[in-house]
């Protein structure tokens, strides 16, 4: 499968081009070029600090200068916020369009509850700030300062809520059930050409990517599975790959390839303890989706029944930017050498395996 994977990337390369590989994160955005002819290890990797944490330092620069801003653009991440409740704070009345409002809140009542407005066109005064999870021209600047090419395709990941009546935490899990049960838990389908239409974040990164997108969890599964020895452990014996991140902690149960079983939680409401427990009953399908919403998490769920030949899923590879309250719990693992890059790496390794066909 490994071999697959590397030989269907290496033909969409030849085909295509370059193909900017982009993880981003809350902390982080995490891309690499990849590029023919090289080997992954001479890929070009960027670690820059997330888009939603740049536009908060413009929003602070604009505020030190009582100067309020207007927000316009494209749903995003919307880790700004704290730098827009601090305009209000400061009597700046900060205020948004109606397209960069969805990226503070669904809800166009919540996001004026703030105390942000919200406004179609800049009012006279306020500098404008242009809301985007991906920004071509930043891009095609960027690697053409650093002599590089552009690319012909970007696969990009983002976490997605999405918009659910049934309330966004439980609409979130209802996506991954689809996708585990739609697919046969083969997650190189889960990378989308498509988003589903209640993903209005990836929608907006498509628009402005124009290439496939998926969700972090997504990549980072893929990470788990672009690397060497997980792949080759999940052949012969069940394993269990956590994405321990700064927002959520999802994990997956691997056999084959394929996902069997998904378990997500928000990573602030968990210890190491607590986290424990819950895999330790999610790796043998004892865990109730039902405990899991009552604790705070989004649930678990499984491709049942989960095969004896897995033998529990017990080897355990993590990654993630909060990945040291599992120290000592299984073993951390960083495709071609480099943590951060796994989701890079993952979207990378999904693209091969879609090229090659569906895994078996």
């Amino acid at each position: 499968m490994l071999m697959d994977s590397e030989e269907g990337l290496g033909k969409l390369l030849d085909q295509n081009g370059p193909i900017l590989s982009l993880d981003i994160g809350s902390g982080t955005q995490d891309a690499i070029l990849a590029l023919p002819d090289q080997r992954p290890e001479n890929w070009s990797k960027f670690v820059l600090p997330s888009p939603a944490r740049t536009l908060a330092a413009h929003i602070r620069r604009h505020t030190e200068a009582r100067r309020p801003v207007w927000l316009y653009g494209n749903n995003m991440g919307g880790g700004f916020l704290e730098a827009m409740k601090e305009q209000v704070a400061a009597g700046l009345a900060p205020k948004v369009s109606p397209e960069a409002a969805a990226a503070i809140h669904d809800d166009p009542e919540k996001v004026c509850a703030l105390g942000i407005d919200i406004v179609s066109e800049r009012p006279s005064g306020y500098a404008a700030l242009h809301l985007t999870d991906y920004d071509p021209a930043f891009w095609e600047s960027l690697l053409a300062s650093a002599g590089l090419p552009s690319p012909a395709l970007v696969v990009a990941a983002v976490q997605d809520h999405g918009v659910h009546p049934e309330g966004n935490r439980i609409g979130r899990f209802q996506l991954w059930k689809q996708l585990l049960e739609g697919t046969n838990g083969d997650p190189a389908q889960w990378i989308y050409t498509v988003p589903p239409t209640a993903c209005t974040r990836l929608q907006a990164l498509q628009k402005c990517s124009g290439g496939p997108v998926a969700d972090t969890g997504t990549a980072a599964v893929l990470g788990g599975l672009a690397t060497p020895e997980v792949i080759r452990r999940s052949q012969r014996q069940g394993v269990t790959i956590v994405n321990a991140g700064n927002s959520h902690v999802a994990a997956f149960l691997v056999y084959q390839g394929k996902v069997l079983g998904i378990y997500e939680h928000h990573t602030d409401l968990l210890d190491t303890d607590s986290l424990c427990f819950d895999l330790k009953e999610f790796r043998f399908g004892w865990l109730p989706d039902e405990q899991v919403r009552a604790n705070g998490g989004h649930g678990c769920t499984f491709l049942a029944p989960l095969p004896a030949e897995a033998e529990g899923f017990a080897p355990t590879f993590i990654v993630g930017p909060r990945r040291e309250m599992l120290r000592g719990q299984g073993q951390f693992i960083a495709p071609y050498g480099d943590m951060m890059f796994s989701g890079c790496h993952g979207l990378l390794h999904g693209l091969g395996l879609r090229e090659c066909g569906p895994t078996a």
